[in-house]
């Protein structure tokens, strides 16, 4: 199973909010979820990034891949170079 770690879609028409989530690659995006890791808050200025850093490295080592936005949050936040240091370590 490939596991990916994704943004959700939360919030009203124009007004979006999002959830990181870990799920299944193959289903939909707004679909079934294994765990909730986050969240993401584009409008407030600046954007609101709220994410359960144990979570998140916990998922990156058992090898799920983040999407191109979650990557570019997590590099934000320093959990990528985290999780780059844990795997060095090993």
């Amino acid at each position: 199973m490939a596991v990916r770690i994704r943004l959700k879609r939360m919030g009203a028409k124009k007004a979006p909010f999002y959830r990181l989530v870990v799920a299944d690659s193959r289903s939909p995006r707004d679909g079934r979820i294994i765990e909730e890791i986050g969240t993401y808050n584009p409008l407030t200025q600046p954007a609101q990034i709220n994410i359960d850093e144990e979570k998140a490295l916990k998922w990156l080592q058992t090898g799920a891949k983040p999407s191109d936005t979650v990557r570019n949050l997590f590099s934000k936040s320093g959990i990528l170079k985290k999780a780059h240091e844990l795997k060095q370590e090993k």
